[in-house]
């Protein structure tokens, strides 16, 4: 087996206290959880340490029921070489695979369906979009599809209506940032404006009321 893999760095990481996973007993609806805490943990206080042991902490943390089999027989893979490892990811990855039974995938696919921007910065909502999508299933053309459906829909007209249609579901995110920046800075821009004018002794509030643009409904 290789190393971690980790490059080094500061030296706060193994002096923080870093919560452990808890005791993963294979149940599917845990798994996620059970592997991104496993993630965080070896980058936090195990980076040095080789993807064998990394692998062998991780089951040490794998217990309970038929899990135990799953364990002793990938225990013996290992010891007899059967299986290696070049990174521990691969490991975290195989184990997900192994208990997630496809569950977490249409999980996430109902997740991704009732997304929506309301209340949110497009910023927000990307990151939020983007966590979703990752293991959901959607990709390429449907993946977009989702994005479309979820963004406030003045957002959504804006980008459909652009001389140059977008393809990738990059470009989707990095263009309705940007709209929703330059939409956010003219709102900041118009309230400036008018207090300016408030405290020059310019119009009087309701009549500035009257003559103030009406807001664009995203």
């Amino acid at each position: 087996m290789g190393t971690g893999g980790a490059t080094t760095g500061s030296n706060i990481g193994p002096h923080m206290e870093i919560a452990k996973p808890a005791i993963f007993n294979g149940e599917a609806e845990k798994v996620g959880g059970f592997v991104t805490m496993c993630r965080l943990y070896l980058r936090m206080k195990m980076r040095e340490a080789m993807v064998e042991e990394q692998v062998f902490w991780i089951l040490s943390h794998v217990q309970g029921g038929s899990v135990d089999i799953w364990k002793e027989n990938v225990m013996e893979e290992l010891e007899s070489v059967e299986v290696e490892y070049e990174m521990v990811e691969e490991f975290l990855l195989s184990l997900k695979k192994k208990f997630s039974r496809g569950e977490e995938e249409s999980m996430k696919a109902v997740e991704l369906r009732k997304l929506e921007q309301v209340g949110k910065t497009m910023e927000e909502f990307v990151q939020e979009f983007k966590r979703t999508a990752r293991g959901s299933g959607y990709e390429g053309r449907p993946l977009v599809e989702k994005f479309k459906r979820g963004i406030n829909r003045g957002i959504r007209r804006k980008l459909m209506e652009a001389e140059n249609l977008l393809a990738s579901i990059e470009q989707w995110y990095k263009r309705a940032m940007a709209l929703d920046r330059n939409w956010i800075e003219s709102r900041r821009e118009e309230e400036r404006l008018r207090r300016k004018k408030e405290t020059m002794g310019g119009a009087p509030k309701q009549e500035q009321k009257q003559i103030m643009p009406r807001p664009l409904v995203w």
